[in-house]
């Protein structure tokens, strides 16, 4: 089974963690999350933090002082660590049975160094994050990354994320896909896969 992190094993960024993004980046809320989202694939693919910063300011005609620039980088990193606990739950009883795990993020440098170290993926056998493959979801090169890393068929393999595109995707290479909108849901789909 491969599992997407963020708001599959996270939850969002909490409001006050936006607020405080906002607040730091001194512009309307509006524009700052457009420039953020607009670079955040760049980021996400290997792009160095500094840059994602420069880049997200220079969109919004800003340059940050070094300590505003730190301080919007800690608390995004921040922001996107706290997991689900229900979700937390279900992969604790999943990393102690037969299941193989794996986890395929869309993710920068930065926070994929913290998963690396997340008690959350202890018991994932393999962790993939865009920024290390070069690529991005729903690039279907990242997928056949996964796929030929893991040594597995597409017909083998159950891929589970939160966005459609990045579910569409894998399910045109032949992976079996769970487009995940609430832990209770994926629980009873597993249940009943077990029972299959």
């Amino acid at each position: 089974m491969v599992l997407d992190y963020g708001e599959v094993l996270s939850v969002p960024p909490p409001p006050a963690v936006r607020a405080r993004l906002e607040e730091l980046s001194a512009v309307a809320a509006e524009k700052f999350w457009d420039a953020y989202w607009q670079e955040r694939r760049a980021y996400d693919s290997g792009l160095d933090s500094r840059e994602y910063w420069d880049r997200v300011g220079a969109r919004l005609g800003v340059s940050w002082e070094p300590a505003v620039r730190q301080e919007l980088w800690a608390t995004d990193v921040g922001g996107w660590l706290l997991p689900d606990p229900e979700a937390a739950a279900l992969v604790a009883r999943l990393a102690a049975g037969p299941t193989r795990l794996a986890l395929l993020s869309n993710a920068p440098h930065d926070l994929a160094g913290a998963l690396r170290r997340a008690p959350l993926l202890r018991g994932f056998d393999s962790l993939f994050f865009s920024c290390e493959i070069g690529l991005c979801k729903p690039d279907p090169a990242v997928y056949e990354h996964v796929l030929r890393e893991l040594g597995v068929e597409p017909g083998e393999t159950l891929f589970v994320d939160d966005r459609e595109e990045n579910v569409r995707a894998a399910a045109e290479l032949g992976i079996r896909v769970h487009h995940h909108t609430g832990v209770a849901e994926l629980a009873g789909l597993l249940q009943q896969l077990l029972r299959d």
